[in-house]
């Protein structure tokens, strides 16, 4: 029976090539996002469901994870993806500013993590991913966006004590930090940049489905730092 992958912000361009890389490798993959316009490819896929489901809506995340479980029996994995970036140093972020990323960058992985966590301990077996930044890890490049590195921080911490709870029971919480992702939108915000360093999100979906399958069950409280060149 294939594992089933739950993957948030499965509309993006790291979540399309998620979805892409999970269905070619034979996962059952629901993806969740307000909508779908760039997963045509999978709208026929046997093994795909898309779901809207708003991330920053505690208790109606409780509740799609509890109707997912109660159909599908288990959830194997789950790579929650949901975030935002804002510019802004220590001088220019207000509280709203921090709210802001607190609740895109915090919250929406938090809300799935907490029912997933504890079904995961149920089963004996699963594994969480959460979306770093290297802006989180260096203070040098995080100053410039402080609420987005907090906030992309807190993931780090997160996982740790997720971790630390869940020590001898195959559940792992993993945080990939990926440099600078190669997306159109960061392409016009940064045209004089050498793209070649960037990192492809298939690239990063390659790390994705490697935490999740059988080839990534020994390790534990892993840090992946996707920066290619960058």
């Amino acid at each position: 029976m294939p594992k089933t992958i739950l993957i948030t912000g499965a509309n993006g361009n790291l979540g399309v090539a998620a979805v892409k890389k999970f269905l070619a490798e034979g996962y059952k993959v629901i993806g969740i996002d307000q909508s779908g316009t760039h997963l045509g490819f999978a709208a026929d896929h046997d093994n795909f469901e898309l779901k809207s489901v708003d991330a920053g809506d505690e208790q109606a995340v409780a509740t799609f994870v509890e109707e997912v479980i109660e159909l599908n029996g288990r959830v194997d994995g789950a790579l929650l993806l949901v975030g935002g970036f804002a510019m802004g140093d220590v001088h220019t972020t207000g509280g709203a500013d921090l709210r802001k990323m607190y609740a895109l960058n915090f919250e929406t992985a938090y809300f799935f993590a907490r029912p997933l966590f504890g079904h995961m301990l149920g089963n004996g077996y699963g594994r969480l991913v959460f979306m770093g930044a290297r802006p989180a890890l260096r203070p040098e490049q995080g100053k410039g966006a402080l609420a987005y590195a907090l906030t992309k921080n807190m993931l780090f911490e997160l996982a740790q004590l997720l971790n630390a709870s869940a020590k001898g029971k195959n559940v792992v919480a993993s945080v990939v930090a990926p440099s600078t992702i190669d997306t159109g939108i960061n392409r016009q915000s940064m045209p004089d940049a050498d793209f070649a360093t960037w990192v492809k999100p298939e690239s990063i979906a390659d790390v994705l489905e490697f935490i999740c399958s059988d080839k990534g069950d020994t390790i534990r409280e892993p840090v992946y730092k996707v920066y290619n060149n960058a």
